[in-house]
Order: structure tokens, then sequence, then C-alpha cells
């Protein structure tokens, strides 16, 4: 057994633990995960819309913005709308959320403004931070013996959602105009909500702290919480070199040698697909007790994803070779960061249950920064040292999360 991992807790929780003998069924787990994935859709879509939004809405130089607004909306929900689940029920919480995406959504399809369309752009972030309430959701419907098994599927329908946002966008845009992807995205959160909703636990917080006194607590469970930082410095390192790599794969692609079609690239995405597959092994591992060494694998498959990356570039290799090798990469180091997150998540989920939401929020914000310091830092070393260069700043970070995780996680008596 792994001695970092937290025992369920014994607080006094029963206004936080599903009622006696409810099961999550395999069919609520899969609604669920249809519900996260496409919730999470919108976050990155509008990078394969950009071409479309520029040439209807005149953004100019404002085109951008419209992910960056997305994404940073998506911060704030996490850290503003998130920690309501220790406070509202849970049930109209994620309800009104959503709901409010759905019409952001169908406002976004609809407006004729530029201005319009950015603050849509923002509420839709703000209220995809729903899917940090979903995962929480399904892990205390599924009770603290099967917690990684419910989490690490529901994680199965965020990945693909993230991994299939910007392909699906990119087809709606081809045929019927980017317009028709949120109105596809907004009638299919609608129905998929519609039978999401009645299985999520009817669950009202014992305490009804005030929302002040719930922001402000953010900072002391960061403090007090070791398994939340340890996890999210872990997942952040690993989310930063995943990033590094996705930022600049594309451009890798699109040159000589390999020369390859918007198309093709856009096919090349979804070769972390399959990847989703290892979130519900993943979650099956911590369950058994095993989320150490699963852990282990998966970073030191990281630092073999990007060490095959930097391989693909060699000159020596035949034309179909540094495509595959290059696909083959993406896939286990998508599978390495998926793994990863689905321990953490169901560590972070065996934490006190009365602080779950912030919990699960601050998880979420604290590893969204290495996401962030991962594209920041891709573009200005393939700038000086190529693609080598920046599979080089991807294993760093991935090397560094190994060491996190050796030093501070899986050890007796450590968070």
């Amino acid at each position: 057994m792994d001695p970092q991992c937290p025992k369920a807790p014994t607080l006094p929780t029963s206004s936080l633990s599903p009622p006696a003998g409810q099961a999550f069924s395999l069919g609520a787990t899969l609604i669920f995960a249809m519900l996260v994935g496409t919730a999470v859709l919108p976050l990155y879509a509008s990078q394969a819309l950009i071409n479309g939004l520029d040439v209807s809405l005149h953004l100019g130089a404002w085109t951008s913005l419209v992910t960056g607004l997305t994404l940073l909306g998506y911060a704030v929900g996490l850290f503003a709308l998130v920690p309501l689940v220790d406070r509202l029920p849970l049930r109209p919480l994620i309800g009104a959320t959503l709901g409010a995406q759905a019409v952001a959504l169908a406002f976004a399809a609809w407006t004729p403004s530029a201005l319009g369309f950015l603050a849509a752009s923002f509420v839709i972030g703000v209220s995809a931070s729903a899917i940090q309430m979903l995962i929480p959701a399904a892990a205390t419907r599924a009770g603290p013996a099967a917690r990684g098994k419910a989490i690490g599927n529901v994680m199965s329908g965020l990945m693909l959602g993230i991994l299939l946002s910007r392909p699906l966008a990119g087809l709606a845009d081809g045929t019927l105009g980017w317009r028709s992807f949120f109105v596809g995205d907004a009638i299919l959160l609608v129905l998929t909500l519609a039978l999401a909703l009645p299985r999520v636990p009817a669950l009202r917080p014992a305490a009804r702290p005030s929302y002040r006194s719930l922001v402000a607590s953010l900072g002391r469970l960061v403090a007090e919480e070791p398994v939340l930082r340890h996890h999210a410095l872990c997942q952040g390192l690993l989310m930063a070199g995943f990033n590094a790599f996705w930022t600049s794969v594309a451009i890798v692609l699109a040159r000589a040698p390999l020369n390859l079609g918007p198309l093709q690239i856009a096919l090349f995405t979804l070769a972390g697909a399959a990847s989703v597959v290892v979130a519900p092994l993943a979650g099956r591992a911590g369950d058994g007790g095993h989320a150490g060494p699963a852990a282990r694998i998966a970073h030191r498959i990281a630092i073999g994803g990007a060490l095959l990356a930097a391989l693909a570039v060699s000159p020596h290799l035949p034309a179909p070779v540094p495509v595959l090798l290059l696909a083959l990469a993406a896939c286990v180091i998508d599978a390495s960061v998926i793994a990863d997150q689905t321990l953490g998540r169901r560590a972070i989920n065996l934490l006190a249950p009365e602080a779950r939401g912030r919990l699960n929020g601050l998880y979420t914000g604290l590893f969204f920064l290495g996401s962030a310091i991962g594209a920041a830092f891709a573009g200005p070393v393939f700038a000086c040292a190529g693609w080598i260069g920046v599979c080089a700043l991807s294993a760093t970070f991935f090397i560094g999360a190994a060491l996190v995780h050796r030093a501070l996680l899986f050890r007796p008596h450590a968070a």
C-alpha cells in the first residue's frame, strides 16, 4: 500500500455522503463523463475558429484574445465559483452554472457584436468551472472504495472533450460556419445536463460558511494541506511539459520536411485520444493501493515521450516515420499527464469533505499555472533552440515532476 494515500476522512460528514445504497452505475458514469466533455469543449475550440471569427466579427487584433478570455474566465470560476460547493446545495449549483454556460454559448452564436462575443467567451469560461463541481460530485457518489475508478471514468470524458474540441470546431467552421459549433454545443449541453442533473447527489453542506470566509480560506488550505500542494506541484510540472510540447508541435508538422496541411495537423491532434483509456486504469490503481508505482511509471513514460519526440526530427528517418514517432510521443505524453492527474484528483477527494469544492478548485487552478508557464516558455525556447530545445524543456519539466513525486509524495509520513 502507498503510505501517503489519505484514508477516508473521519469528520462528521453525514450531509456530504451519498444516500445509503446509492450506487454510481456505469450509465451514470457515462452521462457524467459526457456532460464534463461537453462543458469543456468551448475552452479551446476558439483556437480553431480564429479565421472565421475575425472575418465575421471583425475582431482584428482582438481575435487572439478569445481563447485567453475564455481561459481567464475558467480560472476566475475555479477560485470564485467552485468554492460555493462547500456552501450551497450541489445539484442546483451545478444546474445553474451549466445553464448559464448554455445561455452564453447561445448568445455567442447569435451576437453580431465583437464586444458581445468577447463578453460571452469570458462567461463561457467562468461557467465551465462547473467541471470541477462535477468531478467531486462523481467521487462523492461513488464512495471512498471506488473513488479513483469514478474519477478516472469521468476524467476520460474531460480529456476526450479537450482533445476533440479543436478538430470538432474546425469541422463545424469548415462546413456550417463557426456559429454552428456554439449552437451544437449549447444543445448538447442542455440535453446531457437534463440527463445528468437528477443523478447529481442532492448534497447540502452541514455548515454554511459565508462566501467571504470561503474565499479567505483558500490560502489557508494550501498552507495546511501538503497533499494538495505536492500533487498540484507535480501535475503543474507535467502540464508545463505537456503544453510546451503541444504549443510547438504544430509548427514542426507544418514546416519542412514534414509539410503537413491544416487537415492533416487537425487529424494529428487526435493522436492523444487513445490515451483517455488510461484514466480509469489509473483510478483503479489508486483504489487498489498502487498509486505510487502507477505515478512513477507515468513519469518515466513522459520522459521517454519527450526523448522520442526529439528523435522524430532525425534527418536520417524515412518520410512517414517522423510523423508516426511524433504521434506516439503525443499519445504517451498525454497518457502520462492524464494518469498523474487522475491519481492526484483521487488523493484530493479523499481529504476533508467539507472543503471538497475548494480543494478541487485549488488543485486545478494551481496546476493550471503550470500549463501557462509551459506555453509561455515554449515560444522563446523554440525560437532559440528549435524543436530539440522544446523537447529538452518538456523533459526537464517531466523530470522535475518525477523528483517531486520521489521527494515529497510517496514516502512514509509524507503528504
